[in-house]
């Protein structure tokens, strides 16, 4: 696609006018920051950016089928791209949550959201929490709905990855009661993607589908359209609640 033929765009967030910001090859991964880069694909992702509340999205990408991302994405050379998704990252969040957050333990109704194979999970199942997986790719079979509510909900490594970003809060949303907590991670933006500057940023990276970045300006408008509060504890971990 060349930038002539470029259709216009408006921001899931926001519904701005986004502008085109850069394009790169569809194998540029995250694990070029230690040296492992993919030979070139030919095949070109724009990325668009949002000059209202800085979301920065793949909307060509956005648009594929479950079964384009799997077939081109989550497929059996993911792992080259992303090696810790399948038990570095589960492992060391459920020792993560249950170190930090152990005034929740054997009280809290707990949701791994996106959960992948289910690992962290059941790590926190053998610790003693009452907890469960989801994972739209795994669980294709599950309504989330019918779940029911959960009191703390974790979604780590999620939003960058969703191709319908309102999808994913209402979603969430629908899992929660009025007390409940989601605490979630995602790598912002806000002083890595510059309007007129090259792309560059090691996470804007379509093989590993990350195609939807977000500013923290997004996440809390996000948040706000489904009457939620966003707070960040720095630029990977965040939280939602309810705006009571």
């Amino acid at each position: 696609m060349s930038k002539s033929t470029l259709k216009l765009e408006h921001c899931p967030v926001c519904a701005a006018e986004a502008k085109p910001l850069d394009v790169v090859d569809f194998n540029k991964n995250c694990e070029e920051k230690t040296g492992v880069f993919l030979p070139l694909s030919g095949r070109s992702v724009y990325y668009y950016h949002c000059p209202n509340c800085a979301f920065t999205f793949a909307p060509e990408i956005m648009a594929w089928s479950k079964e384009e991302f799997e077939a081109n994405i989550y497929n059996d050379e993911y792992k080259v791209v992303d090696p810790d998704y399948l038990e570095a990252r589960p492992v060391n969040n459920a020792n993560s949550i249950y170190n930090t957050f152990d005034q929740f333990y054997g009280k809290a109704k707990h949701l791994d959201f996106g959960g992948g194979n289910g690992l962290m999970s059941k790590i926190m199942r053998d610790k003693g929490w009452d907890s469960t997986s989801y994972d739209p790719f795994v669980n294709a079979d599950v309504n989330p709905d019918a779940l029911g509510k959960f009191d703390f909900i974790t979604a780590f490594e999620i939003f960058e990855h969703v191709s319908d970003v309102n999808k994913l809060i209402r979603s969430l949303t629908s899992l929660m009661h009025p007390q409940s907590v989601v605490l979630f991670s995602t790598l912002v933006s806000d002083t890595d993607i510059k309007p007129n500057q090259r792309l560059n940023w090691w996470y804007a990276s379509p093989r590993n589908g990350h195609i939807s970045l977000f500013s923290k300006k997004s996440l809390s408008l996000l948040a706000q359209s489904v009457d939620l509060k966003c707070g960040s504890f720095n630029n990977v971990a965040h939280y939602l609640y309810y705006n009571k």
